[in-house]
């Protein structure tokens, strides 16, 4: 009677530990590494960025801050997947840049932040006017003569 309950038992543990062992390869393919999961995050949040349109000035503000909040807390969190969430955004804001042109309507803090990401975006943000060339004139007045001047 024990032979039989021994070698039951044994059988029993076989199947399960087997089971088992199969099964944990298949959980690991389907679940994506933490390189791959910040990367499509990232990707995610960057045309979420693109498409955002805010209500108000100080929801914008929130919104930005709260974003760059999630960014900062990662990269002390865990640099390795800070880096594959940033090599994310780069790669999702530089395909945006591609097609972004007038009919794009993006605010400055987009701007600020896309400069971040994708050097492309740097002309926008930091558009200056060219500056106007002012000419001034002198004029001197003393015993000797008198000068004029063009500066």
């Amino acid at each position: 009677m024990k032979l039989i309950q021994t070698t039951t038992l044994l059988i029993v543990l076989s199947i399960s530990v087997s089971i088992h062992a199969q099964d944990n390869p298949k959980e690991k393919q389907s679940k994506p590494d933490k390189t791959t999961y910040y990367k499509t995050r990232a990707i995610e949040d960057a045309k979420f960025e693109q498409s955002y349109k805010a209500e108000n000035k100080t929801e914008a503000e929130l919104f930005w801050e709260s974003q760059e909040a999630y960014e900062n807390n990662l990269k002390k969190r865990d640099k390795k997947a800070y880096k594959a969430y940033m090599k994310g955004k780069q790669e999702a804001y530089a395909e945006h840049y591609k097609h972004c042109d007038q009919h794009c309507h993006h605010s400055n803090h987009y701007y600020h932040r896309a400069t971040m990401y994708y050097y492309g975006y740097h002309d926008h943000y930091y558009y200056h006017s060219p500056r106007r060339r002012t000419l001034s004139t002198k004029i001197n007045l003393g015993s000797s003569g008198l000068r004029l001047g063009v500066f």
